[in-house]
């Protein structure tokens, strides 16, 4: 399994998700199965979205919830999909912010840019890329969001530096991604249907904290939001868990 693999599949996985919600469908769901990605929006949340960005939602978490956004902030979102979070996170900074969605997924993007025009809102952005090359300039955003996206990259390193450069000093990374506590079997990783499933591309809890620091990161926090108690999960042979992972860009 190298890069260019993990990454076609997961491009046809969510472009097929994405197609399936375009045709009024539910479809093959991939990492929106339960019990990841059900109730993680309060009807509050998503009553004035497109019914399009609250059935493409693919996520384990609700990181706008959790990131603390605030008016005027330009925000980031790696690996937007439908554009749930992004609609979300562009009420939350309001007119004076901006929200980035980036997707490298065609069907994704057509998706979300109906959602942004259905919503009527006008301080989005869908940017098409790869969250392992971010097409934005350095220190260019406050906050980097992402929903259950960032395990299906091969190159995790990558997607922290890039996170790391197109942050401003003192800006935030606020993720929901899944984590393992306890060692995940080789067998597992090999696993395509598990990777688009999110589990076997998850990092280690400790490993996670490793490739922040080292990408310049501080102040790091991983708390968990759900454990799942599923098949997947226990073919992993360890602790597989919803979790908010937090750090911030240093001032200098």
């Amino acid at each position: 399994m190298n890069d260019a693999q993990v990454k076609e599949t997961v491009k046809q996985k969510y472009g097929q998700a994405a197609l399936h919600v375009l045709a009024g469908e539910r479809g093959d769901c991939g990492c929106a199965c339960d019990p990841i990605s059900s109730n993680l929006y309060d009807a509050a949340e998503t009553a004035a979205l497109p019914e399009g960005a609250v059935r493409a939602s693919l996520g384990c978490g609700n990181p706008t919830a959790l990131a603390e956004l605030h008016a005027g902030e330009v925000v980031l979102d790696l690996g937007s999909g439908g554009g749930i979070d992004v609609l979300l996170s562009a009420r939350r900074v309001g007119p004076t912010g901006k929200a980035y969605g980036l997707d490298m997924t065609d069907e994704m993007l057509d998706l979300a840019r109906e959602n942004q025009r259905t919503a009527g809102v006008a301080n989005v952005e869908f940017l098409k890329g790869e969250i392992e090359r971010i097409p934005l300039p350095d220190g260019s955003v406050d906050v980097v969001i992402s929903n259950c996206v960032i395990n299906l990259s091969a190159d995790k390193r990558r997607v922290f530096a890039e996170a790391f450069r197109v942050l401003k000093p003192g800006g935030r990374f606020a993720v929901s991604d899944v984590v393992v506590r306890g060692a995940v079997p080789a067998a597992v990783r090999r696993d395509m249907e598990l990777w688009v499933g999110c589990v076997a591309g998850a990092l280690e809890e400790v490993e996670y904290r490793r490739l922040l620091a080292e990408a310049g990161f501080e102040g790091i926090g991983v708390e968990p939001t759900r454990i799942y108690e599923f098949e997947a999960a226990r073919a992993a042979g360890g602790e597989v868990m919803g979790a908010f992972v937090r750090a911030r860009r240093p001032l200098t």
